[in-house]
């Protein structure tokens, strides 16, 4: 592939947009399905819990959140419009319940008040965050106090192989993250590291580590 073609992909991952980016979508919500579901059950859910995501993609994943308790409250932050706008019509039902509710945000700000959420999820954004120390700072002040957040990444090593993560990437090792951690107030709770079989964008099956860290405020 070209610098030009790798660079796109590298572009899309980030903050898809047009037809291509509802494409990438699609397949970042199949390919990353097992590693959102861990971390949605890191998360402990209990009824009546208020729980944000930040870069939701097309939150196709929505509805297996919603089966995890009852009478949920789930926020949802993009910065692509596009993503905004698919999680929208993918999640209509919830949306017209009021169960659902997703704004777009600039990735360095949450525009909510202090303490306002339970739970607290993000999955591979970690290496788009422009302020890692600033938005760290940002989830826990949303966070209510004993919240729970949990940061969920593929791991540098698997992430190398990739030749578009040489551009826009910013790659984390678990200790990589845990250092990054360890500048906040956070705590963490545990850290968990599997590994998957996902399919290649030439179609083979490789092994893919990933990482859950569960933090508390």
């Amino acid at each position: 592939m070209k610098q030009e073609e790798l660079q796109a992909i590298a572009s899309q991952l980030k903050h898809p947009s047009g037809e291509k980016g509802i494409e990438m979508a699609n397949m970042m919500n199949e390919t990353n399905i097992n590693m959102t579901k861990h971390s949605i059950q890191n998360l402990n859910i209990s009824n009546e819990n208020r729980i944000l995501e930040l870069g939701h993609g097309n939150a196709g994943h929505a509805e297996f959140l919603f089966e995890q308790a009852e009478k949920l409250k789930y926020y949802g932050l993009e910065m692509s419009e596009l993503m905004f706008q698919e999680a929208r019509q993918i999640n209509r039902n919830f949306v017209s319940q009021k169960k659902a509710f997703f704004s777009i945000y600039d990735g360095n700000t949450i525009p909510f008040e202090d303490g306002s959420f339970d739970k607290i999820f993000t999955v591979n954004t970690i290496y788009f965050w422009q302020k890692p120390e600033e938005l760290l700072s940002e989830i826990y002040r949303v966070l209510k106090s004993n919240g729970t957040f949990c940061l969920t990444f593929a791991e540098e090593d698997f992430m190398k192989t990739l030749p578009f993560t040489q551009y826009e990437f910013e790659l984390y090792s678990t200790q990589k993250a845990q250092e990054l951690i360890k500048k906040s107030e956070f705590k963490i709770v545990y850290t968990e590291t599997q590994t998957e079989k996902v399919k290649s964008k030439t179609g083979e099956l490789v092994d893919r580590g990933f990482t859950t860290i569960v933090l508390e405020k």
